[in-house]
């Protein structure tokens, strides 16, 4: 059985058991399941904006997106060289971009007068909407630049909503202990253990956190049963599922998740780091065109005429 045909029968399964669970009255922990890695891929290598070396783990040939992800890159360098041609000047409209810093800054302006530094540590949640032209640059001489952009679709109603940021520096994120060890979570966006993440609520209702896992214990914390997750491994190497059915991923992998409603994570000889994503699929048509992700090819022909007229931005 393929990868993909797992998946999608791990996420029909999981609808049949929430649906008995109401039906009869069965409480709900009998449900509980551990989500296990349904596929494992490679991030490629590519550039991106003035040439930006960049390794990209969603949006490849070998996965389009995975609904309502539609984009994940990793930028991770100590050569100057590879990021500081940076992300002029360019347009977005119709979905979110999120960009976590984990080493080095990330200066960024916007055709609205925004303008500011994400540092190390830190996170942007910036929902394009109806339009926006900004960029983003790579703030370092020397040294590593470290960290992602993820893309995040909104649906129909919400595409043609006013642009909004929100810039978070460290200290706002939601920060707590996995285990006696050290291993922690930083949040984002969602709920974990009575921390809740800084981001405003959304329409995919997501979690997004970042881990370090200081030894080979294993942590256990809920992802939202229903919703589409994955684990991107973003140094040393973790086993991720439950106990006995573990797969392992090295760095620069992206592990997708099959149905259920927590994840089990453990380095398994190093310290090791993770970015830990989970979203509630929209099931919408996605049409994704450089910069914009809409509902239609004519949606996308008319922001790329909106932009080129210069109207993209405005209303």
């Amino acid at each position: 059985m393929s990868s993909r045909h797992r998946f999608l029968r791990d996420a029909s399964l999981l609808a049949i058991s929430a649906s008995a669970s109401r039906a009869f009255g069965v409480p709900n922990f009998l449900a509980r399941t551990t989500r296990e890695v349904v596929q494992a891929l490679s991030a490629m290598p590519t550039l991106e904006g003035a040439g930006v070396h960049i390794t990209r783990a969603i949006g490849q040939p070998m996965l389009r997106n995975l609904d309502p992800f539609v984009l994940l890159d990793r930028m991770h360098s100590n050569v100057p060289a590879d990021y500081l041609p940076g992300f002029p000047d360019h347009p977005h409209r119709g979905f979110e971009t999120v960009s976590v810093i984990l080493e080095g800054h990330m200066r960024h302006h916007d055709s609205k007068r925004n303008r500011g530094d994400i540092v190390g540590g830190g996170a942007q949640w910036m929902t394009a909407g109806r339009g926006i032209v900004h960029s983003e640059m790579p703030d370092q001489e020397k040294g590593w630049v470290n960290g992602f952009q993820l893309w995040v679709n909104l649906p129909a109603r919400e595409k043609w909503c006013l642009p909004y940021y929100q810039d978070l520096a460290p200290q706002k994120l939601a920060e707590g202990k996995l285990n006696a060890a050290g291993s922690a979570l930083r949040l984002i966006v969602g709920h974990h253990d009575g921390l809740v993440g800084p981001v405003r609520q959304r329409p995919t209702e997501p979690f997004l956190a970042t881990l370090a896992l200081e030894d080979d214990r294993p942590v256990e914390f809920e992802l939202p049963a229903g919703h589409n997750a994955f684990v991107f491994v973003a140094g040393g190497e973790i086993a991720i599922g439950p106990e006995k059915r573990e797969t392992t991923s090295a760095d620069g992998t992206l592990a997708i998740l099959g149905a259920g409603d927590r994840v089990r994570l453990r380095a398994t000889n190093q310290r090791s780091l993770a970015l830990v994503a989970a979203g509630k699929p929209l099931g919408e048509p996605i049409v994704q065109r450089g910069p914009f992700v809409m509902n239609s090819e004519d949606e996308i022909a008319q922001a790329w005429a909106d932009y080129r007229a210069g109207v993209l931005d405005k209303g």
